[in-house]
């Protein structure tokens, strides 16, 4: 299962996704030439095209060679036990938080820690608010501002322990 979450942490992480938007991904969504993957069903209901970092497109490519059952099922990432399903996204909540814990982040470290800091990483590299709220999904701008705030407090209460 470590490929498996390996990459399931890079979509986490270098694309801000949920735990329930790596469920839903296929084979179909993932174009390797392009460099980039289709999210057809998002919370908000908009669809959209992201340009896959390198990193996160090796980690996917690792998993599909390395690991990825042989099935006939089109979800990219499937249970680690015959008979073989898609995964849940409790599933990919949980194998992200196991793995965040063994190399030592805290209790609270999850997979949308990682969503929150794809978002301040975004906000910080100058990108506006209101295509972070595009990359993330979100409906409005005020669930985009309140996130960033969200991970600005966790991350102070982490690090500094306010």
């Amino acid at each position: 299962g470590d490929l498996r979450t390996y990459a399931m942490i890079h979509l986490a992480y270098t694309l801000g996704l949920r735990p329930k938007e790596i469920c839903l991904i296929t084979l179909d969504d993932i174009s390797f030439k392009k460099g980039e993957l289709s999210l057809r069903e998002r919370k908000a209901a908009n669809p959209i095209k992201l340009p896959l970092p390198k990193a996160t497109t090796k980690a996917m490519a690792a998993y599909l060679i390395g690991a990825r059952p042989k099935s006939k099922l089109r979800q990219l990432f499937l249970s680690l036990q015959v008979p073989y399903r898609p995964v849940k996204p409790y599933a990919v909540s949980h194998a992200i938080k196991r793995s965040m814990h063994k190399v030592g982040f805290p209790p609270e470290a999850s997979a949308y820690w990682l969503r929150h800091t794809y978002a301040q990483n975004l906000l910080e590299s100058g990108v506006s608010l209101y295509e972070i709220k595009e990359m993330l999904g979100h409906d409005s701008i005020e669930s985009t501002r309140k996130y960033l705030l969200l991970h600005i407090k966790l991350m102070r209460k982490v690090l500094f322990d306010e």
